[in-house]
C-alpha cells in the first residue's frame, strides 16, 4: 500500500494499535502512533492483554526490556491476534546482544504468525544467522540489504533491516529506502517508533513489503523536515512528531518526496 492510501485510511479508520513495547520509549511510540492518525494502547498484564488485542487492528512487540512475564503476556496477546487474523509486527531489539533476547525472537517468530519484523542491521543479521555485531540494543556493522534479504527468505516473513539506508524484503522482492536524516539517530527511541509506524500502517495495509517500505519512507521523510531548523536531537524531537502529524494530515503530494525504489538481484 503506498504512504498517502495508508495515511488517509488511518486518518478516517482511527485503528487501535496495541503496543507490548518497552519502558525506556514507550511514551516516544504512543506519541508517534497519535502523530500517524491511529490510537495507541500499551496495556501488559496477562489478565487483560488478550481482550485488548480483541479491540485492536494490529499488534507491535517491541522486546527492549525483556522479562519472564513479558514474554508471557506477548504470547497470550500474540496468539489472540493470529486467532483474530490481525498484523503482529515484531521489533527485536538486541537480538544477537545477549542469549537471552536472541532466543525470545527466535521463539515468538516459531510460535507465533508474524507479519514483519523491523530491525537494525545487526539484529536482523542475527535472526538470519549472519555474522553481526551488536552492543546493547545497538548495531555495530551488519549489510543490511543482504540481512533483509536472507532473513525474509529463511523466516517466511517481510523483514525491514533499518539503517542509513533502510531495506525491506519479502523474500521476493526487495525496496531501498532512502528518506531520513542523521539527526533521526541522535535520539533515543527512533528506531521503536519506526516500528510503531509499521505497525499504524499494517493496521490498514497490512505487513507486505511495499506497505512496510512506504511507511518507513514516510517516517524517514518526516525526519527530514523536523531537521530543517532544529539544533540537536533535543529540538528534533518535538519538530518530528509535529512533521509526522503534518505529513500525515496532508499527504497530498507526499508520494512525490519519498525514496523507494526496488534493488535488483537477490
Amino acid at each position: 500500500m503506498r504512504a498517502e492510501e495508508a495515511l488517509r485510511k488511518i486518518h478516517t479508520e482511527k485503528p487501535l494499535v496495541h503496543h507490548l513495547t518497552n519502558y525506556v520509549t514507550v511514551n516516544l511510540v504512543a506519541n508517534t502512533t497519535l502523530s500517524v492518525g491511529a490510537l495507541p494502547v500499551m496495556a501488559h498484564s496477562h489478565e487483560e492483554v488478550e481482550e485488548m488485542v480483541g479491540l485492536a487492528s494490529a499488534l507491535v512487540v517491541n522486546i527492549g526490556t525483556l522479562d519472564p512475564a513479558f514474554v508471557e503476556a506477548v504470547l497470550l496477546a500474540g496468539k489472540r491476534a493470529n486467532e483474530r487474523e490481525i498484523p503482529v509486527v515484531l521489533d527485536p531489539v538486541g537480538a544477537g546482544a545477549t542469549s537471552l533476547r536472541t532466543r525470545t525472537a527466535e521463539r515468538l517468530l516459531s510460535e507465533l504468525e508474524i507479519a514483519a519484523v523491523c530491525g537494525n542491521a545487526g539484529e536482523i543479521a542475527t535472526l538470519a544467522g549472519l555474522a553481526a555485531e551488536v552492543r546493547g540494543v545497538e548495531s555495530l556493522a551488519g549489510d543490511a540489504e543482504t540481512a533483509a534479504r536472507k532473513a525474509a527468505g529463511s523466516l517466511g516473513v517481510t523483514v525491514a533491516a533499518t539503517g542509513e539506508t533502510d531495506y525491506v524484503s519479502d523474500g521476493e522482492r526487495t525496496w531501498a529506502v532512502r528518506n531520513g536524516h542523521p539527526l533521526m539517530g541522535h535520539v533515543v527511541g527512533t528506531g521503536c517508533a519506526s516500528t510503531a509506524a509499521v505497525g499504524c500502517f499494517a493496521a490498514v495495509g497490512g505487513g507486505g513489503g511495499e506497505t512496510v517500505a512506504n511507511a518507513l519512507a514516510y517516517f524517514g521523510r518526516a525526519g527530514e523536515v523536523a531537521a530543517g531548523g532544529a539544533e540537536g536531537g533535543g529540538t528534533f524531537e518535538p519538530r518530528f512528531l509535529d512533521a509526522l502529524a503534518g505529513l500525515a494530515a496532508n499527504p497530498h503530494h507526499l508520494e512525490e518526496a519519498l525514496k523507494v525504489e526496488d534493488t535488483p538481484g537477490a
